[in-house]
Formats: structure tokens, C-alpha cells, sequence
């Protein structure tokens, strides 16, 4: 979801003086954006941060404690979906039934420096438990790139950051106490029912309500972060090497330019503080203008936007962790994501912006990351260091081509979906992808019999019928 690279490439003033006469070649890629699921005319209407997936709540519940929770799911009968903050775009939380907001179950609870952990409410958004982590001397060990998530949320569908010694933010989590679906408070550990922490750590929600999670922390440290432009070639050849010198690496390739943007952070021993302003917002602009102008020239396309790019502009800064990891996405879109085996992800990439470029309307930058290998049984990761690689579209236009097209590129690849994201994979799919698939929905079955926990896209995901 993480649309561009940290510092403006192109010159806004160039561009500017080409519009006149660009302007009558403007590419026609206003397309319909696939529409929100039709509200039904009662209930609570809901939809997902970009407006790609929605519907109708029989309620919106808001426990404060987890005894409410509990007794939410006693006294209640229909289907029960959590959400947290809306940043999934796969339809993991629309349901007829309730909707369980935790969002007054937040705030860290305890720390204990010694054994480097920290307890934590479930609804805690990242952004609130970074900071006061912060405040005792503490951080978590990665973030994703924005910060916005309950803790819960992004556990659940497996989010990550990027580095290549680093796993997922679930692989950091040493127990949770969660409610099942029949009201039970029930609490599981790397040592206390070893299996079945393996299969909540990613359950998609569908094996009732966390509540509290217990996760290992770091002193709080500082990072030290660099972009550069490289021709993206040039930026793939490196790669490798470059995941293993630094403690974070990704990049950003900018469609129909020829470039990408680097971007590594590593430890910093010092407390000064360096923070550009951010131009993420210009170079998005920038890049749907080259779109909007030259869509129907490709080649003219990126002539200019190779004239425009400065290769020799590199940003600095440093900061507190979280402050650098995480950042603001004020520009709305969807995402599909897909997770393939280490080695085969530079041929992959490749692959998916070979793809990408056969369509003229693309202008959103596409993400490229690494993920060191867990043991849940759901993670995308499971048993596997990864490549993770995001395509995207501007919200308000056309994005069934990030599963149409990209899709069987990642199959190819033998890619893992984002459980977050959008993305092509059926129930037939999944158990070749994912050793413990049929482990977990044992497990799912004994928990929640009567699949409470599911809406219609987790029961086509795991392959179980319709309600009636």
C-alpha cells in the first residue's frame, strides 16, 4: 500500500511548463472503479478505508473490557466480524451479523525491561503503542510502513515490515489471551498449547476475539535512513546484496520511468535528528501527471520522465525508530500483495512490472520487500524467507487488474497472498501453499463449530458452504 519513494525524483516546475502542451494528448484513463457492495436499508453501513469492500452491520459493538466481550459473544447468536482500523482490502470484515470494534480495548498494560517484553491490549493501534513504548525506553522490533493498524488487525493478517533478518510483527508475539466464540477466555503461549498459538498468531479473525497479546520488545533505538534513484536494472542486480548489508532495505519502482527508489535504514548510534520534509505527495503527483499526459505513449512517457529524474538526489535522515518506519498515506488506493520464495523474487518482480507496463493507465509505484520466515501456521512466511511485492491503484480507479493481471504472475512464483490484500487465490489453491492449511481449519472447526467468526469471504476462502 505504499505508494512511493521518500523524496521527490522528478522536477514539479519541469513538468509544469509541459503541460500546455501535453495537454492534448491526454491519456483517456478515467476507468469505473469496481463499486462498494449495495448497503441494505437497515443496520450499520460500513466500508473499509479505501471504499473498495463494504456493506451492511446488523451492529457496530464497542466492548471496553474484555468481561463485555465476553459477554457480547454469550448473548448473542448471529455472525461476529472484528475490525480494526479498515486498512484491509480483502473483504475480511463485512457481515450481516455485528461488527466488533476494539478500539476501548487499547493501551499498554506492563513491561518488564528484563525480560524485554511488553503486554498490550489487542485494539491498540500501532501508532499509540509505539509512542508509549517510547515513553518507558522501549520499541518494537519493526513496523510496517504506516502505523495506523490494532495490534490485533495486523497480527491477524500476517503485516510486515521489510528487512531480511526481521520477521513479520506475529513472529514477535510470546503469548495472547483471546475469548473463542462461545464466550470462553482462553490464553495460549510459545510454551502453553504450543499448537494452537501457532494457529492464532494469523487466524484472519476466525477463531474469536483477541484480547491481550504479550510481545518481545527492544530498547528504544534510533535509525538512520538513506533514499537514492538507481535505474531499476541496475537497483535489481544489487538487491541481494543489499538485503543482507542492511538492517532494512526495499524499493519502490516507478512505472514507466526505467527507475526505483532505494531505501535502507540501519542502526544509529547517535540522538541528533534529521527529518526533510517529506515530498511523497509531490512524487505521486508528479507520476499520475506523466500518466494523465503521455498514457497513450509509452515510450514518449518515459523518455520524458528519464529527462526529469535527478539520479544523483539522495535523502538522509534520522530518528527515533518508529518515526522513520511508519509514515502518513493521505492519497487513498488498493493494494494486492503476494509474498514468493526468497530466490525467486528478483525473477518475480521482473515478471510483475513487465506486466504492469502492458497497461498504459498504471502510475502507482510498486513495492518490493523482504520478510524473514516464522513458524505460524497462516503466515505467508510460514517456513519461508520471502520476497514481498505490492502493486497498487489510485482509489477512485480501476484496480481488478491487481488480481486480473498480476495474479497469475504470482502464482508462477508460487506466491503467498497478503491475507490483508486483494488477491486471486481460491480455497483450491491455498493447502499446496500452506503445510498446516488443513492443521488450522481442524482447529477453526473445533473452535467455532457453527462458524460464528466467518462472513461469505472467509467461507469461501476456507471452502465451507453458505449459511443457509
Amino acid at each position: 500500500m505504499h505508494p512511493l519513494s521518500r523524496r521527490k525524483a522528478m522536477q514539479t516546475v519541469g513538468l509544469a511548463a509541459l503541460a500546455p502542451a501535453l495537454g492534448a494528448v491526454a491519456a483517456p484513463h478515467a476507468m469505473a472503479a469496481v463499486p462498494v457492495p449495495g448497503a441494505l436499508p437497515r443496520g450499520v453501513a460500513w466500508h473499509n478505508w479505501s471504499g473498495c469492500s463494504g456493506g451492511q452491520a446488523a451492529s457496530l459493538q464497542t466492548p471496553a473490557d474484555v468481561a463485555a466481550v465476553q459477554q457480547l459473544l454469550r448473548s448473542s447468536s448471529g455472525p461476529v466480524r472484528c475490525v480494526g482500523a479498515g486498512h484491509s482490502f480483502s473483504a475480511l470484515v463485512p457481515t450481516e451479523g455485528s461488527i466488533v470494534s476494539l478500539d476501548r480495548l487499547a493501551g499498554l498494560i506492563g513491561h518488564d525491561k528484563v525480560a524485554a517484553t511488553a503486554t498490550f491490549h489487542a485494539g491498540t493501534r500501532l501508532a499509540q503503542l509505539s509512542r508509549q513504548l517510547d515513553q518507558v525506553g522501549l520499541a518494537l522490533r519493526n513496523l510496517p510502513d504506516i502505523d495506523a493498524q490494532s495490534f490485533a488487525g495486523a497480527i491477524s493478517t500476517a503485516t510486515h515490515g521489510t528487512g531480511a533478518n526481521l520477521p513479520a510483527l506475529h513472529d514477535d508475539v510470546q503469548s495472547l489471551q483471546w475469548v473463542r466464540p462461545n464466550g470462553e477466555l482462553l490464553e495460549c503461549s510459545k510454551t502453553r498449547q504450543a499448537d494452537m498459538f501457532a494457529a492464532l498468531k494469523v487466524s484472519l479473525g476466525s477463531l474469536g476475539i483477541l484480547t491481550q497479546a504479550t510481545s518481545t520488545v527492544l530498547p528504544a533505538y534510533n535509525l538512520k535512513r538513506k533514499v537514492w534513484l538507481k535505474p531499476v536494472e541496475e537497483l535489481l542486480q544489487m538487491t541481494p546484496e543489499l538485503a543482507r548489508q542492511h538492517r532494512h532495505f526495499e524499493f519502490y519502482y516507478l512505472p514507466f520511468t526505467g527507475y526505483a527508489a532505494a531505501i535502507t535504514h540501519d542502526l544509529h548510534a547517535g540522538s541528533d535528528v534529521l527529518r526533510p520534509d517529506s515530498a511523497d505527495e509531490e512524487m505521486l503527483r508528479d507520476l499520475r501527471h506523466l500518466r494523465d499526459w503521455l498514457g497513450r505513449f509509452p515510450d514518449l512517457r518515459r523518455w520524458v520522465a528519464q529527462k526529469l529524474i535527478d539520479p544523483a538526489q539522495t535523502e538522509l535522515a534520522q530518528d527515533r525508530s518508529w518515526k522513520l518506519l511508519s509514515t502518513q498515506r493521505p492519497t487513498k488506493f488498493n493494494e494486492s500483495e503476494c509474498h514468493v520464495p526468497r530466490e525467486l523474487g528478483v525473477d518475480c518482480v521482473r515478471e510483475v512490472i513487465r506486466t504492469l507496463e502492458l497497461r498504459n493507465d498504471v502510475f502507482f509505484p510498486m513495492e518490493f520487500r523482504f520478510v524473514k520466515g516464522d513458524d505460524a501456521w497462516l503466515s505467508p512466511f510460514y517456513q519461508q524467507d520471502s520476497c514481498s511485492i505490492a502493486v497498487h491503484a489510485a482509489a477512485g480507479e480501476a484496480y481488478d487488474y491487481l488480481v486480473s493481471d498480476i495474479a497469475p504472475v504470482f502464482r508462477k512464483f508460487n506466491g503467498r497472498p497478503h491475507w490483508g490484500k486483494l488477491h486471486g487465490h481460491t480455497a483450491a489453491d491455498l493447502p499446496a501453499l500452506y503445510p498446516r492449511w488443513k492443521d488450522f481449519l481442524q482447529v477453526r472447526a473445533e473452535l467455532d463449530p457453527t462458524g460464528r467468526m466467518l462472513n461469505p469471504h472467509l467461507r469461501s476462502l476456507f471452502g465451507i458452504p453458505a449459511r443457509a
